[in-house]
C-alpha cells in the first residue's frame, strides 16, 4: 500500500491505463509539460511523449469534437476541462454527438471516450471554477457519470473508465484532490473480478437509524458528520456512479434505517437528490418513516469565495438534516 493524495492516485491510474494500452491518449489545455493546472498528468508527456499526451487549443468544443474523430478511428481518448464551468462551450458535442453516436451507428462505432472534469467548491476559486454541473450528464441518455471520493477510488475507477467502450464524464472533487489515502497499485482495476464494481454504491459506514446518501466531494463531509452524530448513527453510503445509479444498495440500506438524507454540494432543484427522492419514495413507500431529505446547496449562482462557506452543505447542515427525519 502506497499513501497517496487523490491528485497522485489519479495520474498513477492514468498511467497505468496508458501502459496497458497504447491507444490511449490524453488531450487537453496545459496538460503537457505543466501537467495541468491541477498537476494530474504531471509527468506523463516526458514519459509517453507528445504523440499521447498534447496540449489542446483553448476551445473546449474542438477538444471534444476531436475526440470524437479519435474514438472513430479506435482509440481511447482521455480529455481534461480544466475547470467545471469551461465544459459548457463542448456541451452540445457531449450531448449530440458523444452521448448518441453509438447508438446512430446501431452499435458498430464505439465512443470510448472518458472526460475528466474538477468540479466543486471549496478553494475559494472565482466565477465558473466551483460549479456541480453533473445533474445536466446524468440526464443525458448515453452517458455514464462517476465521481470518486478517495485515493483508492480514484485510482481505480478512472482505469475502469478508460476501459469502459462507453463514453465516461469523470468528475474529480477538486477541494478533495490534496486528501491522502493508501492506495494498492498492484492491484488491477482491468478486471472486475478481483475490484468493486465502480458502477455500484460503496457503503462507507454501518448505521442504523438514517442513511445517508451523498457522492465526490461531499462523501468526506457526511463521513465527519456520522462520527460527529452520537445520538443518532448514520450509515453513509457512496454513490460513486451517478449514471446508473445504484439503486439495489441505496435501497437496502434504507429498508434497514427506513430514513433517507441525500447530500451534494450541487443547487437543490432538478438536482441529483431529487431523482434519488423520488425513485427511493417509489421502492421504499411502506418502509419510509420519514420524508427523504434534501442537504444541497441553494438555488443561487454559485457566491463569490468568501461566501462559499455559506453555500457549501457542511457537518451541521448534515446533522440537522439527520435530527429532522428522526422526529418523525
Amino acid at each position: 500500500m502506497t499513501t497517496l493524495t487523490l491528485v497522485k492516485a489519479i495520474n498513477a491510474g492514468l498511467r497505468k491505463a496508458m501502459e496497458h494500452d497504447s491507444k490511449v491518449i490524453l488531450f487537453g489545455e496545459d496538460i503537457g509539460p505543466l501537467g495541468g493546472v491541477f498537476r494530474v498528468t504531471d509527468g506523463l508527456q516526458k514519459d509517453f511523449g507528445g504523440h499521447r499526451v498534447l496540449d489542446a487549443p483553448l476551445a473546449e468544443s474542438g477538444i471534444v469534437g476531436t475526440a470524437v474523430g479519435l474514438a472513430m478511428r479506435g482509440y481511447r481518448p482521455v480529455l481534461e476541462i480544466q475547470f467545471d464551468g469551461f465544459v459548457y462551450p463542448g456541451f452540445d458535442q457531449i450531448v449530440s454527438q458523444v452521448a448518441k453516436f453509438h447508438r446512430r451507428m446501431d452499435g458498430a462505432v464505439a465512443m470510448p471516450i472518458t472526460i475528466r472534469i474538477p468540479y466543486g467548491g471549496g478553494i475559494g476559486a472565482v466565477e465558473h471554477h466551483s460549479e456541480s454541473p453533473e445533474a445536466y450528464f446524468a440526464h443525458t441518455a448515453g452517458l455514464r457519470v462517476l465521481t470518486p471520493a478517495d485515493p483508492q477510488a480514484a485510482y481505480l475507477t478512472i482505469q475502469q473508465a478508460i476501459a469502459c467502450n462507453d463514453p465516461v464524464i469523470y468528475f474529480e472533487p477538486k477541494r478533495r484532490y490534496w486528501d491522502k489515502g493508501e492506495v494498492d497499485e498492484l492491484q488491477s482495476a482491468l478486471d472486475l473480478s478481483e475490484v468493486a464494481d465502480p458502477w455500484r454504491a460503496r457503503i462507507m459506514k454501518a448505521g442504523s437509524d438514517v442513511t445517508v446518501a451523498c457522492y465526490g466531494p461531499m462523501v468526506r463531509t457526511c463521513l465527519e458528520a456520522a462520527e460527529a452524530s452520537t445520538d443518532i448513527s448514520l450509515e453513509v453510503v457512496d454513490l460513486q456512479s451517478l449514471s446508473p445509479i445504484d439503486y439495489e444498495t441505496l435501497a437496502s440500506s434504507v429498508e434497514r434505517t427506513s430514513r433517507l438524507v441525500v447530500v451534494h454540494e450541487a443547487s437543490m432543484s432538478g438536482g441529483i437528490g431529487a431523482e434519488i427522492a423520488a425513485r427511493i419514495g417509489e421502492r421504499c413507500f411502506y418502509v419510509l418513516e420519514a420524508p427523504v431529505t434534501r442537504v444541497t446547496g441553494f438555488d443561487v449562482p454559485y457566491p463569490a469565495s468568501r461566501l462559499e462557506e455559506y453555500f457549501l452543505p457542511d457537518l451541521d447542515r448534515v446533522i440537522d438534516a439527520a435530527e429532522q427525519v428522526m422526529r418523525y
